[in-house]
Formats: C-alpha cells, sequence, structure tokens
C-alpha cells in the first residue's frame, strides 16, 4: 500500500525557515512527478511546485526565489525548503506523487506563520 507521508511543518516567525519533508512508502514502482500543495482556511488549493524525475522545477510565482524543492529519488523522499516565509503562506502543505499510473497525496502538514 502506498503512503506519503509530510513532516516538518509548525510554528514559524516572518521571516524564518522550515523544512518539510514527504516520504514515499510502500511503492514498487518508480516515482515521476512529485509535488507541494497548500490550501489555506477558505481558499482554494494552490500548487506549490513540482519537481521531475530528474530534478527538474516549476514554481508558483508567489513562492519563486524564496521555496526550492528537490528529491533524493534513492531515499523516495521529496523536501520543500521554505525561506523568508510570510503570513501569507500559512496553509496545510500536502505533497503528491505520480507512479504506477496514478496520483498519490498525503495528509499534509500544518505550516503557520506569525509573531
Amino acid at each position: 500500500q502506498v503512503q506519503l507521508l509530510e513532516s516538518g511543518g509548525g510554528l514559524v516567525q516572518p521571516g524564518g525557515s522550515l523544512r518539510l519533508s514527504c516520504a514515499v512508502s510502500g511503492s514498487i514502482y518508480t516515482i515521476w512527478n512529485m509535488g507541494w500543495y497548500r490550501q489555506a482556511p477558505e481558499k482554494q488549493r494552490e500548487r506549490v511546485g513540482v519537481i521531475s524525475r530528474d530534478g527538474t522545477t516549476n514554481y508558483a510565482d508567489s513562492v519563486k526565489g524564496r521555496f526550492t524543492i528537490s528529491r533524493d529519488n534513492a531515499q523516495n523522499t521529496m523536501y520543500l525548503q521554505m525561506n523568508n516565509l510570510k503570513p501569507e503562506d500559512t496553509a496545510v502543505y500536502s505533497c503528491t506523487a505520480y507512479l504506477g499510473g496514478r496520483d498519490y497525496w498525503g495528509q499534509g502538514t500544518q505550516v503557520t506563520v506569525s509573531s
């Protein structure tokens, strides 16, 4: 059974940093594209960024220059390094992975940016 588990969320002050992880377990398939999404209260889900298997990335304009996505294919893990965090980055962050012909999603981790 494929599972995605996010970790690393929490409370941080504006201007601070956090690093999220997304670990994929239970898969016998190659993991292709992976991505991070976020959803703030009463707002639509927003794509933060995606990364291909070869490491090519694409980011939302709102996080360019502040967030970096990376992955370790040997460990089936993806990361989201978030710097210079702003209150508007507060949301539940979820990861997704495409493998075995479908998308899988994690449960999400809360990131709160507040002083």
